[in-house]
Formats: C-alpha cells, sequence, structure tokens
C-alpha cells in the first residue's frame, strides 16, 4: 500500500513516532504501516479498543463523553487519539470509531466512520466521513485508507 509506505517515509525524516487506536477497523491501519519492513522505527504501538469498556481503560476515553455523544461521535474519537499519545511515546496518533456494519440507525448510519487526529503540542482534531453503506469490508478499507490520509497530511504539514 503506497499510502502506508509515504507515511512511514515522511515518519521516518521527520523522526515522528505513530500510534493508533482503532475501533471498527480493528487494528487495519497498524497492519497496513507494520507490514511495511522498518516501520518499527517509527510505529510505536497500536490499540484495538473495540468495546467501550476497552476504550475507557487503555485510552482513559470519559465514561461522561461515550454516555453523552455514543462511541461512534467526534467527540469520542478525539479522546482515543488524545488517549494513544498519553498511554504512548508516539508524537502522533489517529484514531477510528464508527459503523461498519450492517445496521446501524437513523442518526448514525452504517458507513459514518469519526476519526480523531492528535499530535503533541497541537490541538486534537476530530472528522466524521460518511462513507455510506458500502458493505462491512468496504467501510474498514475505506476508513483505513482515509485514517492513512490523515497520518499523512500531518506529517507534511
Amino acid at each position: 500500500m503506497k499510502i502506508a509506505a509515504q507515511v512511514l517515509d515522511l515518519a521516518k525524516s521527520s523522526s515522528t513516532m505513530i500510534a493508533t487506536a482503532e475501533s471498527c477497523t480493528g487494528g487495519m491501519v497498524a497492519v497496513a504501516l507494520t507490514d511495511i519492513p522498518g516501520s518499527s522505527a517509527v510505529v510505536e504501538r497500536g490499540f484495538v479498543t473495540y468495546t467501550n469498556r476497552a476504550k475507557v481503560e487503555m485510552l482513559g476515553v470519559s465514561e461522561a463523553t461515550l454516555a453523552a455523544h455514543g462511541a461512534v461521535s467526534e467527540a469520542v474519537a478525539a479522546e482515543m487519539a488524545a488517549g494513544a499519545l498519553a498511554h504512548s511515546g508516539a508524537s502522533l496518533a489517529v484514531a477510528i470509531t464508527g459503523i461498519a456494519g450492517p445496521g446501524g440507525s437513523e442518526f448514525k448510519p452504517e458507513g459514518r466512520v469519526c476519526f480523531g487526529l492528535a499530535r503533541a503540542g497541537q490541538p486534537t482534531r476530530s472528522e466524521t466521513v460518511d462513507f455510506g453503506a458500502l458493505g462491512r469490508g468496504r467501510v474498514r478499507e475505506a476508513a483505513r485508507d482515509h485514517a492513512l490520509g490523515l497520518l499523512l497530511g500531518a506529517l507534511r504539514d
């Protein structure tokens, strides 16, 4: 995957360590990065926090935030990304939480994915992308690719 290689190259050239915090993708971003030889130079760790309990225990996501916004929200994605920084030696972290499908609701449809991006010394950013009901596998792949794009953009800034 070309974008993953670009992320690693830029991270290496800037001595940036990366952490991932993933829910609906179940570690796909970390896999995309660590499939490439030499990734250990910049991939610090990955968190797979599929349940709310895991988000709270491993990343320090607030139970109040989960109760107020639900797991699939920009607020939770931002706290996941910030938590990945706080619980690692990384200086850049991306987080993903979403509804890969099948299913969803009127308010949180299948294909809605929220992303968080945290960088040491900068405000944490979050955004939502509605990929649509592409099917579970395609939503997860699209979310992985979008997260890699967020990392690439942050490293280019």
